[in-house]
């Protein structure tokens, strides 16, 4: 039995498709870029919009159904430490309430809002567990400057 070289191009092109559909989960911070200087929201949050991009689906938490590639951020500025979470919460944000591609990042809560942080986020599954890859998880960050 002889294989023909056409056969084993189109197996080999779908065997290339089907490993890109199944790819690793990535999460990137879009907005603002590394290094940035951004201006703080006058409102009492010092809220500033945070767009991230994931090959994930970003939904409200509970939405995702039998999606396994579906889930949401959870947000920490400064994430070495917890002096920015929301109190009582063990982060500043999330957007599991509406999902999507923007979050807010609330400076507010910060000891000094305006100065340089760092913008870490987490990509977790629709029970808020974080998404791993190698043991790790599926992080995000940029470093900014807010005024």
């Amino acid at each position: 039995m002889r294989i023909r070289p056409a056969f084993l191009f189109a197996a080999t092109f779908w065997a290339a498709a089907a490993l890109a559909q199944e790819s690793a989960p990535t999460l990137q911070i879009v907005w603002p870029p590394q290094g940035a200087t951004v201006q703080l929201g006058a409102d009492p949050e010092r809220a500033v919009g945070v767009v991230v991009q994931s090959n994930y689906r970003l939904l409200a938490a509970g939405q995702c159904g039998s999606d396994t590639r579906c889930g949401h951020i959870h947000m920490k500025i400064d994430p070495e430490g917890d002096t920015c979470n929301l109190p009582g919460r063990p982060y500043n944000s999330m957007n599991s309430d509406f999902g999507g591609e923007l979050i807010k990042a609330r400076f507010g809560p910060c000891p000094s809002p305006v100065g340089t942080h760092v913008i870490g986020i987490l990509l977790a599954d629709d029970h808020h567990k974080p998404i791993l890859v190698d043991g790790k998880p599926v992080t995000g960050l940029v470093k900014v400057t807010t005024r």
